[in-house]
């Protein structure tokens, strides 16, 4: 069996500084350009080195073995100054714990109670819209997300207009400065400069906004639907609860999870949906057919099968995470190399979903590939957009659900077109792959 040594860098690796300019420049390209150079290959990218997976079955490998590849790297550990033992980064030990507590907050007999508010949600962003008015997609999907993921998680102690514009803002910096601290040297990172005291400050603030929420919400009359409800009434089978602090990184977590992501895949559906006509077509037929000019309920999840094969391949061509880490938390081997503990592991969802002897034709738009009477379907786990394993985002059901009834409601009423034929490129500026500068002026339209 070879050493780590034996894997070999990627082209390109300059002193100091390694593959940084390159991958700071066309971070996708740079990737997407590694599989060809071997399963497994070496990559430095400043102050981190780490090892790149690029073969679907050791990347699902290392998902499903979370013990021994934990959370970990610089991504992860600068993301825990924000998210702390938040189930998206905690350790291992910490999320086997934590998991089952948590879990009954996203059984799916709570998701049409969290949908009722979801869809009354979409409605409110999107008829405040006007016929003709040119859309910040992005921005509008964010604002659907957040008030969304407000409501369902607060209940009666939602927070006012002022504390989520915050709280937003905070959670923006928080995503933005996790892949900029990354690349740093720890001791750069220390120094008091703009970018790190703004990251600091949102830290303070987020959690001093939620520790009122959570003391606020101890005393109303909220309903128990919401998902804060959820959580302080968790209990474990020896009877143990869930403290404020363990509470307010859960909520911090599934906030940063549970909009940057669902805005940015509904603003990658819209724009895929405007450049398909033949796919928009279908999915206007289906919504007018199910719809018939209403707002998309939970009930109607069944019935909107081309809505969630365009969210399905969306999440294929653009899965906003596209990018995490792995520490090795004891010696391993994978790929028949070595691994010595405190080896950091990369994947990229981005990569592997567009692997061309893993999918046909991997840069098509094509709704169709999960169409369940598909002979040629790929089987479930040919995509990873909510993680594979014990750490499979706890809340997929959730995202499906928010962006499946999001979706058919805004085609419902509207047509958002592109102001041109140019292509909308991804920016990955943050662990977060958004469109950029994704722009559409917003037509109503009557359900036929």
């Amino acid at each position: 069996m070879s050493t780590m040594t034996s894997i070999p860098y990627a082209r390109g690796r300059l002193p100091v500084v390694g593959h940084l300019a390159a991958f700071a420049r066309a971070p996708l390209g740079f990737l997407s350009s590694i599989p060809e150079q071997g399963n497994l290959v070496r990559i430095k990218l400043g102050s981190l080195d780490a090892v790149v997976v690029c073969d679907a079955n050791l990347t699902r490998k290392l998902l499903l073995d979370d013990r021994v590849f934990d959370k970990g790297g610089q991504i992860f550990d600068r993301a825990y100054d924000a998210l702390r033992d938040g189930l998206a980064t905690c350790p291992h030990a910490v999320h086997r714990r934590l998991r089952p507590l948590i879990q009954p907050t996203f059984n799916p007999a709570r998701i049409p109670a969290y949908s009722a508010t979801m869809s009354e949600k979409i409605a409110a962003v999107t008829e405040s819209w006007r016929d003709g008015e040119v859309l910040d997609v992005t921005a509008e999907m964010l604002k659907l997300a957040s008030s969304t993921a407000a409501a369902v998680f607060f209940g009666g102690s939602e927070l006012d207009a002022t504390d989520r514009d915050q709280v937003m803002a905070d959670m923006a910096t928080l995503f933005n400065g996790v892949f900029r601290v990354a690349m740093m040297p720890p001791s750069l990172y220390r120094l008091p400069i703009p970018g790190n005291n703004a990251h600091r400050d949102a830290v303070m603030r987020s959690r001093r906004v939620l520790a009122e929420i959570i003391a606020r919400h101890r005393t109303s009359a909220s309903g128990p639907d919401s998902l804060l409800s959820a959580l302080l009434t968790a209990r474990s089978d020896d009877g143990r609860r869930l403290s404020d602090a363990e509470i307010s990184d859960q909520v911090i977590s599934f906030f940063m999870a549970g909009t940057d992501t669902t805005a940015t895949t509904l603003a990658w559906a819209l724009y895929f949906v405007d450049r398909n006509p033949a796919v928009a077509q279908r999915l206007r037929e289906e919504v007018d057919n199910v719809l018939g000019g209403r707002v998309a309920r939970f009930e109607d999840l069944s019935d909107l099968q081309v809505t969630k094969q365009i969210i399905t391949e969306t999440l294929r061509m653009r899965s906003p995470v596209w990018m995490l880490t792995r520490k090795v938390s004891e010696d391993t081997e994978l790929g028949g190399y070595r691994l010595p503990a405190g080896t950091v592991v990369l994947y990229s969802n981005y990569v592997l979903h567009h692997r061309r002897d893993l999918l046909p034709d991997p840069d098509r738009f094509d709704p169709d590939r999960w169409d369940p009477y598909n002979p040629d379907r790929p089987p479930r786990d040919a995509i990873i957009p909510f993680g594979f394993g014990p750490r499979k985002c706890i809340g997929d059901k959730f995202a499906m659900t928010e962006t499946t009834l999001a979706l058919a409601t805004i085609v419902n009423r509207w047509q958002l077109s592109t102001l041109s034929d140019r292509e909308v490129k991804p920016v990955v500026s943050s662990v977060i792959m958004h469109p950029r500068r994704l722009r559409m002026r917003a037509r109503t339209r009557a359900a036929s």
